[in-house]
């Protein structure tokens, strides 16, 4: 049985996670991000103060976004998806080879 021929090029088996203060500068910039959007919510509302429902609208749409904002920015980054390398055989070659059924004439 002939060994199958392998790749020069290494499996990775983990990933190093990013280091703190990248992660620490992503965090920061989702936080600065949500709450700044908060501004244009409570400037819409100001511009449509004369139609009560919309600006009322816009003002309850921003009462929850330093919640999230906190929220968002204390949790930790999602981990990347890991691909794994599986060995699929020799291509052109079945998985299981066939072999001749005997049949039986009664």
């Amino acid at each position: 049985m002939t060994e199958p021929q392998r790749d020069d090029v290494p499996i990775l088996i983990t990933e190093a996670p990013p280091s703190y203060e990248q992660e620490f500068a992503t965090r920061r910039k989702r936080y600065a991000i949500m709450m700044f959007s908060r501004v244009p919510c409570l400037i819409l509302a100001a511009v449509f103060y004369e139609t009560p429902w919309l600006a009322v609208g816009f003002i309850v749409l921003s009462i929850p976004l330093p919640w999230m904002a906190v929220l968002i920015a204390n949790d930790r980054l999602p981990r990347r998806s890991e691909k794994f390398s599986r060995y699929r055989g020799q291509p052109g070659t079945a998985e299981l080879e066939a072999k001749p059924h005997p049949v039986i004439e009664g």
